[in-house]
């Protein structure tokens, strides 16, 4: 009997080494990312595309040079290009909330009285995504999207026609290619990892790539909320008509009178932004046009005379 038990002992430790040996044969298949070795010579550059420009182009637009080249391919990456897992979805979900802070901390103490509202209404005009996009176009980030879309070069070049337009900002009134601020963010991202977390840094690189800031003197309000602003101090009946469905237009009406329209079919908001841009062009003519009463507004205007007082 006691030889039996031996012996299944034996079996049984057999059976356990053989699976061993069949999980680290498996393991040995799969391609499991490693960690970089130590070395003291410089990572190379990763493999690209031919024709595809040299990610060195883009270190000397950011005046960045990268620890890990990697981050900076996968930035610039669209998944219509790669697998997903290798796309700049994840940098540019760091790079957005990185972006954030950095404009919140620097605004919490370029304007120590201004209030939240208005804080906030300057940043997001720092970081929506015209104005990423605007940046980079002007830093000619754009030729180094790999995407397999042709719709985006379409895209791209009308966006740059039409910021022409609008030296500074639209306000929602042209169709702004995404990828081309997602970019951005993804690119933030990137440094922001690769420069071992350092908020610092990040401001150094980017603080110039994000000029012109717009600042509190050119902050603007949004078309439609402008529009109902004045309205309602005006107490006047304001009513939109929408009619995209059936000519990608809208209609405003002010006391019932017709005083804006607009057609743009590629993209419902900015219809009824430019509906109500042409509104606010054609109201003052007709029910006279007086300052907003905005709170946010009226502590704009303090903190522009208190400059101009200093």
């Amino acid at each position: 009997m006691e030889a039996w038990k031996e012996e299944d002992e034996e079996k049984k430790l057999l059976s356990n080494h053989e699976e061993e040996e069949a999980l680290v044969i498996e393991l040995g298949e799969l391609d499991v990312p490693r960690q970089k070795e130590e070395s003291g010579s410089p990572e190379p550059e990763p493999a690209l595309i031919e024709g595809w420009p040299s990610l060195h182009d883009v270190e000397a637009i950011l005046q960045y040079t990268f620890n890990d080249r990697r981050l900076l391919e996968e930035a610039l990456t669209h998944h219509s290009f790669a697998d997903k897992s290798f796309c700049y979805e994840r940098l540019e979900y760091v790079g957005d909330s990185v972006l954030n802070l950095l404009f919140a901390k620097e605004q919490y103490f370029q304007y120590p009285g201004m209030r939240p509202g208005l804080l906030t209404r300057l940043r997001a005009a720092n970081v929506d995504t015209e104005k990423l996009a605007r940046v980079a176009v002007r830093h000619g980030l754009h030729r180094y999207l790999r995407h397999r879309k042709p719709v985006f070069e379409e895209q791209i070049a009308e966006f740059k026609r039409a910021i022409l337009d609008y030296p500074l900002h639209s306000s929602g009134l042209i169709d702004v290619p995404k990828a081309l601020a997602d970019i951005v963010e993804s690119t933030i991202g990137a440094v922001f990892i690769d420069c071992n977390f350092s908020l610092d840094i990040v401001w150094k690189v980017f603080q110039r790539l994000l000029e012109p800031i717009i600042s509190h003197s050119a902050l603007k309000l949004h078309p439609v909320t402008e529009l109902y602003e004045l309205c309602q101090k005006k107490s006047l009946k304001l009513r939109f008509g929408d009619l995209w469905n059936e000519s990608s237009s809208f209609i405003v009406f002010v006391n019932d009178q017709l005083v804006g329209k607009a057609t743009y079919k590629p993209k419902k908001d900015i219809a009824l932004n430019r509906a109500a841009k042409d509104a606010l062009e054609n109201i003052g003519s007709l029910f006279g046009k007086e300052e907003s009463t905005y709170e946010d507004d009226r502590d704009l205007k303090k903190l522009e005379k208190d400059n101009e007082l200093q």
